[in-house]
């Protein structure tokens, strides 16, 4: 049975940080991207890493703030998120892709989601 679970969503202050964790269980994975999505705005993707290579990519608003990381032996994938701001408040979702990837692909290219960690950012 595969199983995707996030976890290490929160209530922070602009400035803040978190990191989220996406253990993903009864799968290997061929790459795991995080999305979030804002109330009234389309779920977006901000990273993604592939298992084989770790190799990361993310959507360029994230750039030099969140880093996504994984521990293969755990199939866990995290994505730590630094200097936050009001307008990275939103549900963080995990998506696992056991088919070929390719970079920063779409929500529909992915079979396995998580349910959700919230991220909210506010003074």
């Amino acid at each position: 049975q595969v199983k995707v679970v996030e976890s290490g969503g929160g209530s922070v202050q602009p400035g803040g940080s978190l990191r989220l964790s996406c253990a993903a269980s009864g799968v290997t994975y061929n790459c795991i991207s995080w999305f979030r999505q804002a109330p009234g705005k389309e779920r977006e993707a901000v990273a993604q890493i592939y298992f084989a290579t770790g190799s990361p990519y993310y959507t360029d608003s994230v750039k030099g703030r969140f880093t996504i990381s994984q521990d293969k032996a755990r199939r866990t994938v995290y994505l730590q998120i630094n200097s936050l701001k009001p307008e990275d408040t939103g549900m963080y979702y995990c998506a696992a892709s056991t088919e070929y990837c390719v970079i920063m692909q779409a929500a529909f290219q992915y079979k396995f989601w998580g349910q959700g960690t919230q991220v909210t950012v506010s003074p």
